[in-house]
C-alpha cells in the first residue's frame, strides 16, 4: 500500500515552487509550516497577514516573542530585514496586488478552480473565513495544501464545490499527500504522483476527472 505524505511532507513540496524574490502568504494550518522549507540559498519573503513582512521558520522554544505569530498563532522568528506593520498596512499589501504568491489550506476545489476552505456549518468546530478571501481575490496566484480525501474518504478535488466559496477560479496548483495537480481551462491535471499508485487508484481517490501530463513525474519528498 502506497503511503501517503505527511503534512510536513507535503509543506516541503510545496516550498520547492517558491522563486527567488517572490512575496509569499501562508494561510493557517500546513500553508505555515512551508517557512521551514524554503530552499537554501533562495529569497523568499514570508507575509503574515497580521503585520509581518519577512517571517522566518518556527521560533525554539528559547527565541519565542509573545509578538511575533504566525496564521496559526505559532512562534515564529524573523529573517534578515523584516519589517512590522499594522493589520491595515498588511491588507493593504494583499488587496493592493503585493502578494505574489498564497498558500491556503482548503477543504475542497473545484475542477475549475473554485476553492472552499471554510465551514461553518459543524458544530462547535466550525472555520471562520478569516482573510482567505482577501487572499484567494488579491494574491498573484493561489495554491492550495490538502489531504486528497476527508478522514471518511470522500473526494476534495469535486466537479463542483459542495461547501461555501471562498473565491471562485482561484486555484493554479494543488498539492495533496498523494499528487501535485494543476488547474487548467479543461480541468485538473497530474504533474506528479507517488511512487507505486496508478492512475486508475489516484482517480479512483478523486470525483472530478484527472488528466494526467505527458511529463508526469513521481511525487518525492525528503523523510521529514
Amino acid at each position: 500500500m502506497v503511503k501517503p505524505l505527511s503534512r510536513n511532507q507535503m509543506a516541503w513540496r510545496a516550498a520547492q515552487d517558491l522563486e527567488e524574490g517572490m512575496v509569499v502568504n501562508l494561510g493557517m494550518g500546513m500553508p505555515v509550516l512551508a517557512a521551514s522549507y524554503a530552499p537554501e540559498g533562495r529569497e523568499i519573503i514570508f507575509q503574515s497577514e497580521n503585520g509581518i513582512v519577512g517571517a522566518g521558520p518556527e521560533a525554539n522554544e528559547d527565541e519565542r516573542d509573545p509578538d511575533l505569530v504566525d496564521a496559526s498563532s505559532r512562534f515564529v522568528t524573523l529573517a534578515a530585514g523584516a519589517s512590522l506593520i499594522e493589520s491595515a498596512a498588511s491588507f493593504a499589501m494583499i488587496r493592493g496586488g503585493h502578494i505574489d504568491v498564497t498558500m491556503l489550506g482548503g477543504f475542497e476545489v473545484a475542477s475549475n478552480g473554485d476553492l472552499a476552505n471554510w465551514d461553518m456549518q459543524v458544530p462547535n468546530k466550525g472555520q471562520l473565513v478569516g482573510g482567505a478571501m482577501d487572499l484567494a481575490v488579491g494574491a498573484g496566484e493561489v495554491r492550495v495544501i490538502m489531504q486528497h480525501q476527508t478522514k471518511d474518504g470522500s473526494p476534495r478535488l469535486l466537479n463542483v464545490c459542495r461547501l461555501p466559496l471562498t473565491a471562485p477560479a482561484c486555484v493554479t496548483r494543488i498539492y495533496t499527500d498523494l499528487a501535485v495537480v494543476d488547474v487548467k481551462e479543461n480541468g485538473f491535471l497530474v504533474q506528479e504522483m507517488l511512487h507505486g499508485m496508478t492512475e486508475e487508484e489516484l482517480q479512483a481517490r478523486s470525483e472530478a476527472s484527472l488528466s494526467f501530463s505527458a511529463n508526469l513525474k513521481p511525487l518525492a519528498t525528503p523523510d521529514i
